[in-house]
């Protein structure tokens, strides 16, 4: 029950703030995406380019962490395409939006401050190493498998660029890019451009956080209850259950195992809704998934907090 009050509860209550502001009227829809656009494609950015920048790559970019969470985000994707193609009936490329949404769990929003609020900001360094790849990871095998859905039978010769130009348009994966960029180079930026980055920073998680809650008011659930239940249990119950396996047969250390299974047991992030609407696909499925199962991660990530060491 503590681990509810103290470290999930003031994560949600933003997350709260956020929809009541929405659903009172104190604040607009165009405001909220006014705020996710600055967290999305500034803010998180610049958050994810300074821990990637500083963060000791051979010490936290171990296979074994990487491995153990990314095998169960596949088998996620898997679940959820496969399921939803001969389990619910629904077309090739609905199936890969769904099971986008059951492979990109929300590692920044939520993942970050639970993980933070949990263990303290020492540990999030295995969090960063894990949303280092995370969006180019997630991006690549969701493009990849709706243009091969989507051209089947036709030539593949221009797919790795088309799977480059949907990656690199994604503010994410160039705040990655750049951070991987002044890692590995050595080079060092002014204090005076750092300073300003940190500004970013601190703006970063509240202000998605509220945004969020906001988003989540438009997402009123509306029919395929039974598509998005099979969602949530392969989002909040598959995934985290499979890393946790492989983190024990792989033997990782204390820090590394609670970021790994925290990071996969977090709701369907609001990036499966930009994907199903970046193709116009099952996208009530995705925004309700998002709904319900950032809701539901209330009790699986208290679970996940007690089992943990």
């Amino acid at each position: 029950m503590q681990a509810l009050l103290d470290v999930i509860l003031p994560v949600f209550l933003v997350i709260g703030f956020g929809y009541v502001a929405v659903w009172r009227g104190l604040f607009s829809n165009e405001g909220v995406d006014a705020l996710m656009k600055f967290t999305q494609n500034f803010a998180i950015p610049c958050l994810l380019f300074r821990a990637i920048s500083t963060l000791d790559l051979g010490a936290e970019f171990n296979w074994p962490l990487l491995i153990s969470f990314y095998v169960g985000a596949s088998t996620g994707f898997t679940a959820g395409l496969l399921g939803a193609r001969y389990l619910f009936g629904r077309p090739w490329e609905d199936s890969v939006a769904i099971g986008f949404v059951c492979l990109f769990s929300n590692s920044v929003l939520l993942g970050l401050p639970i993980t933070e609020r949990a263990y303290g900001a020492e540990a999030l360094a295995a969090n960063f190493a894990i949303v280092a790849i995370h969006a180019p990871f997630c991006y690549g095998l969701g493009v990849l498998a709706m243009e091969l859905v989507r051209n089947s039978g036709q030539s593949v010769a221009g797919l790795p660029a088309r799977v480059g130009r949907a990656m690199f348009r994604n503010a994410l994966v160039i705040g990655i890019a750049l951070g991987f960029l002044v890692n590995l180079s050595g080079i060092t930026l002014p204090a005076t451009i750092l300073d300003a980055v940190d500004l970013m920073v601190r703006a970063a998680l509240p202000a998605a956080l509220f945004g969020l809650g906001g988003v989540l008011y438009r997402y009123r659930p509306e029919g395929d209850t039974r598509t998005i239940i099979y969602i949530c249990a392969v989002s909040l119950v598959l995934h985290p259950v499979i890393v946790f396996t492989l983190a024990q047969v792989f033997d990782l250390n204390r820090d590394a195992l609670r970021s790994a299974v925290l990071t996969a047991s977090m709701a369907p992030g609001i990036n499966t809704y930009i994907f199903a609407n970046m193709y116009g696909v099952a996208r009530r499925v995705a925004a309700s998934s998002v709904l319900f199962g950032t809701l539901a991660s209330i009790l699986t990530i208290w679970v996940w907090l007690a089992i943990l060491p």
